[in-house]
């Protein structure tokens, strides 16, 4: 029974939701499969844009492979920086990431450093390869989300709306169940199950928006970087709402301040700003230009 996962508003009852699947005397989580289809997604998402974009899309497969292994890196960095009042009295479990413990923005920095040392080295326009690159990374965190699905995780607090997902006590981390949560618990068959949102799902819809909305505006941006920042300002504001509704949050040591909140704000305000300086500057440049 705690293999179940109900929507029940939508009428979706999922009786056999496994976390593992079992190769011989290999076990190999769907959260891993997740990411790693997101990975592949992203990347072939990346090349094609290259392709279109007249670049060399082995410059991307290439970039590929330091992202990813930056990006695990920096994703297991930012998590454990914000949990360390855990993984100090925890220190063998510092590598162990078969419980979870990477963190989305920790990834989104180290992936942006990495590209652009990248393109430091080789030679290649910054603004023009997160252009690039960013439609991929948001494609893959559209997939990646599902990871948390089988996980049980990254969901928030009691709700009952339409979307409203109901998960087995037994299934998820105790110190996640709220309050409220668990006075709005239900038992089907004898089973204890909390009622709550699945925030996973907000996220990847969200961000499947933002998706499109790139999609359909990279051909009218007015520089290079733009489509980059139209990523961080949507995801941003998006993970500032969303955020607000999870109760795993990673806050700012003895604070209450959700980190992600806080990121996701100031990314939307820093694309806001970056963007108009930008094009501000573009339009005296081409009247200076103009001018002569």
């Amino acid at each position: 029974m705690d293999t179940m996962i109900n929507f029940p508003n939508l009428g979706i009852h999922l009786n056999n939701v496994g976390k593992l699947i079992h190769i011989g005397k290999l076990d190999i989580a769907y959260y891993g499969i997740c990411i790693a289809i997101a990975v592949l997604c992203g990347i072939a998402m990346a090349c094609y844009e290259a392709k279109r974009t007249g670049q060399e899309s082995e410059t991307y497969m290439d970039l590929a492979i330091y992202e990813v292994i930056f990006s695990v890196i920096g994703a297991r960095i930012y998590y454990v920086i914000f949990k360390w009042d855990y993984y100090s009295q925890h220190l063998g479990e510092l590598f162990n990431l078969r419980n979870g413990g990477l963190a989305i923005y920790g990834a989104v920095i180290a992936a942006v450093i990495t590209a652009f040392a990248y393109s430091r080295i080789k030679k290649i326009s910054f603004p023009l390869m997160v252009d690039t690159a960013g439609l991929g990374l948001v494609l893959g965190q559209i997939i990646g989300r599902w990871g948390n699905f089988f996980n049980r995780e990254a969901f928030g607090d009691y709700t009952n709306n339409l979307f409203a997902m109901q998960l087995p006590v037994s299934a998820i981390r105790g110190d996640e169940i709220t309050d409220i949560m668990e006075a709005n618990s239900v038992v089907i068959e004898g089973i204890k199950f909390v009622q709550v949102h699945p925030t996973f799902l907000y996220e990847g819809l969200w961000n499947l928006g933002v998706f499109i909305l790139m999609n359909l505006y990279k051909k009218n941006k007015a520089f290079d970087g733009e489509v980059f920042l139209m990523y961080l300002g949507g995801y941003g504001i998006g993970r500032f709402w969303i955020e607000g509704l999870r109760t795993d949050q990673l806050r700012f040591w003895n604070t209450e301040i959700a980190v992600s909140q806080v990121l996701g704000i100031v990314l939307f305000a820093a694309a806001i700003i970056i963007d108009i300086v930008v094009r501000v500057r573009r339009k005296n440049v081409i009247k200076s230009m103009q001018g002569h």
